[in-house]
Order: structure tokens, then C-alpha cells, then sequence
């Protein structure tokens, strides 16, 4: 049996349900890379120039802990998903720069870019499945099962206010020993939120100060295109709804305040984020902050920043006691 790889990070928490039902339906054995440690990100560091983002390092340290596990590396290049949008250059190059850094694995990889026409997507789908099988009935079967999967998997994280990491690996929420005293929402990407040692369990941290966490991945669809629209005109770039959609469905939401996490040295991230921190300035007079993180961030500083912040919250409040 054919073994694919799919590193734990950057789309893994927005796709691995459609990716694995589609190569498990043509026959192939997926294989994780763990969850993300110094030793991963260490490896990956040291293959690419520093300048490279933090999330691109992780990503490499992923695909370089998979290049002996498996027969093949799962990596995509996904140029666009809408008309007039774009990606991040990172997602472009994604395979060439695994390709590069780390010659030792073997990358399946597939262009998308479905601005191009469904002819385009087709053929990109179907150049992937004949990796695997000749059958084109097969390989559009188990493309409509991955759709499918893809699906249910957005709409039930937004229908039950679920966040992927509980989705995907199991994660429950314990049980709150105090009832929540403010909701916050934590705007960002997923590979960014949701990675507990990049972002040094900023969720967790929240969670045990008593605090309700909301995340993009519980807002509807079609509420965050809404809110791209709302504050842009219209989307610029490809994902911009986990941060612009967001965060203009929390400021007019009860949300208490709202938390944006950014890689450092992100071009795309700084301008959507940005225009999330004007609004909530003005108009909607909401608390807002922004962390910058790296791999250099240390704990005791964004610590202090998340008490620094919750106070702020409490302050606006006087006559409610924070637990």
C-alpha cells in the first residue's frame, strides 16, 4: 500500500479531512507528522535562510520528520480560490521550496487554481489520482467523497462551535470551573491559532484565565465573505476571511474584545489585520490587540501581554470581578 505524508501544518487545518478521504478512497495509507516541538522547528530552520516566516520553517521541519515514513509528501500549490484574489507566494512555491530544502523527500504535489475553470481543476485532480490509480470513475468518486467530507467538516465546526483541533485530533474542552467571565475572539490562520507550540497555547492560556475563546472556524461561511465585503470593498487575498471575515463578524458581535496572531515579517497578514484594528477602533470602539509572534517569542512576554489585556477588559467592566 502506497503511504502519503501530510506534514501538520499550514493547510492541515483546513483540508486534512478532504485529503484524506480522497487518497483513502484510491487506496493510499496516510501517515502524520507529529505535532510541532523545538526539535521540528530546529530542523526546519536550519534548511531554509532566516528570513523565511516562521510558519514556512515549521513547515519544513514537518516534511523533513515525513521523508522517510512515507512513500510520498502530500504538498499542494494552491495560486487562487476566487476571481481577483491571491495567495501568499509561499503557498505558490510550497512544493519547489520542499523540493529544494529538502531533497530528501518525495513531493506529490497539484496546482490550483480554480479561477482558471473547472476544466483546469479537473485535470489537476485527475494528474493527481492516476499516481494511484487509471480508473478515471475511481478518482472522481473519491474526489466528489473528498468535497463532500470537506463540507461537513466546515459545517459542522460552525453549526456546533467547534474549533479543528477537536475535529480532527479528538481534543475536548474541559470541563470550565467557573462560568466564562468574557468572550474573546482569536482572529488568525489556522496554522497559526491553532498550533499550540508556535503560538505558546494562547487558546489553552485563555481558556484556564476563565475566558470563552471564539475563532473563525465558528463563524458561517457565508458570514465571513459578508465581512470581507463589509470592511474591504471586496477580497485581495486568498484566505483573508480567517482574519478580515472574522474579524468583521466579532465587532459586531458581544465579543469583549478580539486578538489578532500573526506571524512576523507576514505582508498579507499585516495589511488584513490592520484594517481589523482600525475598525475596531472606530467605529465599533472594541479592545483589540495584535501579537506578532516568531520564534524567538517568549512565554512570560505574551503571558504578560494576555494579563495586560484581560485587566484592560476587567477595567471596562467595574462591576463584575474577574475570577
Amino acid at each position: 500500500m502506497v503511504k502519503v505524508g501530510i506534514p501538520r501544518a499550514l493547510l492541515y487545518y483546513q483540508y486534512l479531512p478532504m485529503w484524506k478521504t480522497f487518497f483513502q478512497a484510491l487506496g493510499a495509507e496516510i501517515v502524520l507528522s507529529p505535532e510541532t516541538n523545538r526539535a521540528l522547528l530546529a530542523s526546519g530552520a536550519a534548511r531554509v535562510v532566516p528570513d523565511t516566516c516562521l510558519p514556512v520553517k515549521v513547515f519544513c521541519g514537518h516534511v523533513l520528520d515525513l521523508a522517510d515514513k512515507c512513500d510520498y509528501v502530500f504538498i499542494p500549490a494552491i495560486a487562487s480560490l476566487h476571481r481577483r484574489t491571491h495567495n501568499c507566494s509561499k503557498f505558490l512555491g510550497l512544493p519547489d521550496i520542499a523540493r529544494a530544502v529538502v531533497p530528501e523527500a518525495r513531493v506529490l504535489d497539484v496546482d490550483i487554481n480554480t479561477p482558471q475553470g473547472q476544466r483546469e481543476l479537473y485535470q489537476s485532480i485527475y494528474s493527481l489520482g492516476r499516481r494511484f490509480t487509471w480508473n478515471p470513475v475511481k478518482i472522481k468518486r473519491a474526489a466528489e467523497s473528498a468535497w463532500q467530507a470537506h463540507r461537513t467538516y466546515l459545517a459542522t465546526m460552525a453549526e456546533r462551535g467547534l474549533a479543528p483541533p477537536q475535529m480532527l485530533d479528538g481534543q475536548t474542552l474541559p470541563d470550565p470551573e467557573a462560568r466564562p467571565w468574557a468572550t474573546i475572539a482569536v482572529i488568525g490562520h489556522p496554522y497559526v491559532i491553532y498550533d499550540d507550540f508556535i503560538n505558546l497555547r494562547l487558546i489553552g492560556r485563555l481558556r484556564e484565565m476563565h475566558v470563552e475563546v471564539k475563532t473563525p472556524e465558528m463563524v458561517p461561511h457565508t458570514q465571513l465573505a459578508e465581512g470581507v465585503i463589509r470592511l474591504l470593498g471586496h477580497p485581495y487575498w486568498t484566505y483573508e476571511d480567517e482574519v478580515t471575515g472574522a474579524g468583521a463578524y466579532y465587532l459586531q458581535t458581544g465579543v469583549d474584545g478580539i486578538i489578532s496572531v500573526t506571524p512576523f515579517g507576514c505582508g498579507p497578514d499585516s495589511l488584513m489585520q490592520d484594517v481589523v484594528r482600525r475598525n475596531a477602533r472606530e467605529p465599533y470602539r472594541k479592545p483589540f490587540m495584535s501579537l506578532v509572534i516568531d520564534e524567538h517569542t517568549a512565554e512570560a512576554g505574551l503571558v504578560t501581554r494576555l494579563e495586560a489585556f484581560l485587566d484592560m477588559l476587567q477595567r471596562r467592566r467595574p462591576g463584575e470581578r474577574q475570577p
